[in-house]
C-alpha cells in the first residue's frame, strides 16, 4: 500500500493534499463509519434576496471569501457549465486543492420561494456537492445558507467526516461573514 501511495503522490500531485490527510482520515474513521460529511452555515444579510443571490451564485466572489482560494470561472454561468476552485498556500508546491465543480441547479429566489444553486464536485480529490439557499425575509432582507457535503474520492464518506466537517464548518461560516461584510458596507 505504501508503494502505492508513493506512486499516486509522484503521478497526481494535485492529488496531494488527500493523500496526505488519508492516514489520518484512516484513523479516525472508526470514530464515524456512518456519518455524512456535512457542514452548513447561515446568515441574516440586510438586502434584497435577488442581490443576495446575484452575489453568492458568482462563483468568482469566492475568492474573496475563501481564503488562499482563487477561481477559474467565466461570468454568466449557467447550469451544466464547470469552473475550477484552487485553494491552499503557494508553497509548498502541490499541496494545493484542485475542486472542479459543475452546476447542477441554479433557481433564483422568487419574492416568496427560496433559490437554491447546487453545485457538483467532481474531484480530483473532493466529491460530493456545494449548496447555497437564499431565503427572502421580505423585500429587504434574506437569508443565505451555505451546505457543503464532501468527502474525499476513493473512501466512503464517512470515514472523512472527522477532517472535513470542522474545516468545512469554519470555512463556510467565514465565507458567510465576510461576504456580509462586503455587501453591507
Amino acid at each position: 500500500m505504501i508503494a502505492r501511495l508513493r506512486e499516486r503522490w509522484a503521478a497526481h500531485p494535485d492529488q496531494r493534499l488527500g493523500l496526505a490527510l488519508l492516514p489520518l482520515g484512516l484513523f479516525l474513521g472508526h470514530m464515524c463509519a456512518n456519518r455524512s460529511v456535512k457542514a452548513t452555515a447561515s446568515r441574516q444579510l440586510l438586502m434584497s434576496a435577488e442581490r443576495a443571490w446575484l452575489s453568492v451564485t458568482d462563483v468568482r466572489n469566492h475568492a474573496r471569501w475563501i481564503p488562499l482560494t482563487h477561481m477559474e470561472a467565466e461570468a454568466n454561468l449557467g447550469v451544466g457549465d464547470t469552473f475550477t476552485g484552487v485553494s491552499g498556500p503557494p508553497f509548498p508546491p502541490g499541496l494545493r486543492l484542485v475542486d472542479r465543480m459543475r452546476i447542477e441547479r441554479l433557481d433564483p429566489p422568487t419574492t416568496t420561494a427560496e433559490g437554491r444553486a447546487v453545485y457538483r464536485k467532481l474531484g480530483p480529490v473532493l466529491l460530493g456537492t456545494a449548496e447555497v439557499r437564499v431565503r427572502p425575509i421580505g423585500d429587504t432582507a434574506c437569508t443565505v445558507t451555505w451546505v457543503e457535503h464532501v468527502h474525499l474520492r476513493g473512501l466512503p464518506p464517512g470515514l472523512t467526516a472527522p477532517i472535513l466537517s470542522p474545516l468545512l464548518a469554519q470555512m463556510t461560516k467565514l465565507a458567510l461573514r465576510r461576504m456580509v461584510a462586503e455587501l453591507t458596507m
